[in-house]
């Protein structure tokens, strides 16, 4: 109660009384959006997150109208009875477009937005029923007198918060069902949104009279800004894409390459990582981080090679067993750098995906891989789909111990692996997408 009395002194004694709190809420808001934009136009790298900048709109539009529907429902003797009604029908609007808004972006960065017309029908069709539910009681709303400021209530209040309770609900769900191929700043996102929606709606059930529903969309798009939408974060991204992809050419030029094997094999993973969830494939695995990170860490999978002797490594004819060996243990050499190298990342799904990738690629479906001998889903999904690009594009590329082999002997090669080197429907997938197989191979082979 005690700290309910100095709110309550704060409300009543400041300058701008019953809005103040809305002003505050919304100057964070717009220095986000104003930050946002400026550096979105000082970086080179294209920086496009709609559903961010529809955050920022809506969170704009509804803590404007929070406030003023704050200023007329406090002064009820001042303000016209239509402009009170304007004001609430707003905040009212706002707030359930805000919360809406909120969890689509949560969809959109876990990707999980639905597929199906139905599906989509079942996420629109609340929504818009909700809004037609505010419209059609706003002039039924009750003004509600307070010693720390008035309040309305009724049937298009309640709605607001049976909305946000189950937008919460929903969230929650996605959250927890998506948790392990979340990125680790997209948690900190979703948790915040969670934890102010569900703070902000607990406050105002016990404390109806306190007008603090700004607050969630303000940490939520300061939060999320912080996090992930920085556009200089997105740059740093970029160069560090640039830098591994530099370094695993580096590293593959010492057999003699062109360094179009790491292109087209990071390119033949985001085709069949890509075709796999199309087709409906570990559509809960492949997500948007997923796909990111293993695209990522395709081209780290052979740098163990930078351990192997040159004369092994670039022996121009066939290997001894001994000699084979050697060469084997670039599987873990290359755990062992990634574990060295990016050890203290923060990124750890990218690390793990980066080691699992070096580590498991030459592993077999029917278990006669090596380095360990896995079988079957015991290899993790990253390095089964890894194996297939990598096998295809060295047997489609000339070595210096024999020359490239024409691509339909290529595709032969994957096709009889099917159910004994690689998995069946990674097979299956990957040979549908031959048309573009080809033209990334054409594209890079024409490239050099």
């Amino acid at each position: 109660m005690k700290n309910l009395r100095f709110l309550e002194y704060i409300i009543r004694e400041a300058p701008m009384q019953h809005f103040i709190f809305q002003l505050a809420c919304l100057a964070v808001v717009l220095y986000v959006a104003i930050s946002y934009n400026g550096e979105k136009k000082r970086q080179k790298t294209e920086v496009n997150s709609p559903w961010f900048e529809t955050l920022l709109g809506v969170a704009v539009f509804s803590i404007i109208f929070d406030g003023l529907s704050a200023y007329t429902v406090n002064n009820l003797d001042k303000v016209a009875e239509w402009i009170n009604t304007v004001a609430h029908a707003g905040y009212l609007i706002g707030l359930v477009a805000l919360i809406f808004t909120m969890f689509m972006y949560i969809l959109h960065i876990t990707d999980s937005f639905p597929k199906h017309w139905w599906s989509k029908l079942l996420l629109y069709g609340p929504f818009v029923a909700i809004l037609i539910v505010v419209v059609a009681f706003i002039g039924e709303l009750e003004y509600c007198v307070s010693n720390i400021s008035n309040y309305a209530m009724g049937i298009s209040a309640y709605t607001c918060f049976i909305t946000a309770g189950l937008y919460l609900l929903f969230s929650l769900f996605k959250f927890i069902q998506g948790w392990k191929y979340i990125e680790k700043k997209k948690r900190y996102s979703i948790s915040l949104f969670i934890g102010a929606v569900f703070v902000v709606t607990l406050v105002k059930v016990i404390y109806t009279e306190l007008l603090i529903t700004a607050i969630a969309p303000a940490l939520f798009v300061l939060g999320v800004y912080i996090n992930q939408e920085n556009p200089v974060l997105k740059e740093l991204a970029h160069y560090q894409s640039e830098m591994i992809m530099g370094f695993a050419t580096l590293v593959e030029s010492r057999d003699d390459s062109t360094g179009g094997h790491v292109r087209r094999t990071s390119q033949y993973v985001e085709l069949l990582a890509g075709g796999l969830r199309s087709k409906g494939y570990y559509r809960k695995i492949l997500t948007r981080d997923y796909m990111h990170n293993l695209i990522m860490a395709a081209p780290m999978h052979d740098i163990g090679k930078i351990s192997i002797p040159d004369e092994v490594l670039q022996k121009p004819g066939k290997l001894t067993d001994d000699e084979f060996e050697t060469m084997k243990l670039h599987t873990v050499s290359g755990s062992k750098i990634i574990q060295d190298t990016f050890g203290h990342m923060e990124d750890e799904q990218y690390k793990n995906m980066a080691y699992e990738v070096t580590r498991y690629h030459h592993e077999k479906w029917n278990g006669q891989g090596y380095p360990e001998g896995k079988k079957g889903k015991e290899i993790p999904l990253c390095a089964r789909i890894m194996a297939i690009a990598d096998v295809f594009d060295a047997v489609s590329e000339k070595r210096c111990y024999r020359d490239a082999m024409p691509l339909d002997e290529c595709f032969r090669i994957i096709e009889d692996g099917k159910g004994t080197s690689f998995e069946p429907a990674l097979v299956d997938v990957f040979l549908s997408l031959r048309p573009q197989v080809e033209a990334i191979y054409k594209d890079i082979q024409h490239a050099k």
